[in-house]
């Protein structure tokens, strides 16, 4: 367990996070929300875009459950938000409500690598750096049917595990099943393990110290980040609905 030595830097990375989060979910709602274009959330480059902060979001965290000493307690904060988030969703858009998003999926995944700690501090860091990530690369085609190298696919799944909704939430996507913010447990629980284990590396080889550097206004949006996801949507969607009218 590491002591309570604060590493702005993290926090900073996070920050830039939560701005680019920001930047792209006010592109959504002009652009797919208002504008009605939908196919320009599916550009190459906003793709690519979107991933980049999911990826550093779900890295992160795993980064920081390194810092907490109470990991239950922190997921279950998560979990209620990401409650929130559903109700939310679902009366304003019950067609597109977030049923299983990424605050779901970080709260799932620090309760669960919280229960594995003593399991999980057993492995050595590169080991699990290497194993995780494999894991996640290979399993990240497994909403799209196959196991593979990310998006190339190696070996088909059976259809049959993509004929219940409720295995959905695992990664197994069925037709009937939609959710407008979607994080599998499978891949993206692997990924937030790996940076579990990247720190552990990264403090194993005594790097940490690059990590204390103070970044002013990132530092702060970091540290607040939960609460700004929580509440930058609103603002965004009342902002657009003031400049452009009705959806």
């Amino acid at each position: 367990m590491d002591t309570p030595r604060r590493y702005h830097t993290i926090d900073a990375i996070r920050g830039v996070a939560v701005i680019s989060m920001v930047l792209y979910h006010l592109y959504y709602d002009i652009f797919c929300l208002f504008g009605g274009h939908t196919e320009y959330c599916w550009l190459t480059p906003i793709y690519l875009w979107e991933r980049s902060i999911c990826v550093t979001f779900i890295v992160i965290s795993g980064v920081s459950l390194n810092f907490s000493r109470h990991g239950y307690r922190r997921g279950l904060i998560v979990a209620g938000c990401a409650m929130v988030v559903t109700l939310v969703t679902y009366v304003m858009y019950p067609d597109e409500a977030i049923w299983f998003g990424v605050l779901h999926l970080l709260s799932f995944s620090m309760l669960l690598t919280t229960a594995l700690r003593p399991l999980l501090d057993k492995i050595k860091p590169i080991i699990g750096v290497i194993v995780f990530f494999i894991l996640f690369m290979l399993c990240y085609g497994i909403p799209d049917g196959h196991i593979g190298l990310f998006s190339y696919p190696l070996l088909r799944l059976p259809r049959a595990l993509y004929q219940y909704k409720w295995l959905s939430v695992v990664g197994f996507l069925s037709n009937d099943y939609y959710s407008m913010d979607y994080f599998p447990i499978l891949p993206w629980f692997f990924l937030f393990v790996f940076g579990y284990f990247l720190w552990r590396l990264i403090k194993e080889k005594q790097l940490d110290g690059h990590f204390c550097r103070k970044i002013p206004v990132l530092d702060f949006i970091g540290r607040h980040s939960l609460l700004i996801y929580m509440l930058h949507q609103p603002v965004l969607y009342g902002i657009c609905y003031l400049f452009l009218g009705r959806k």
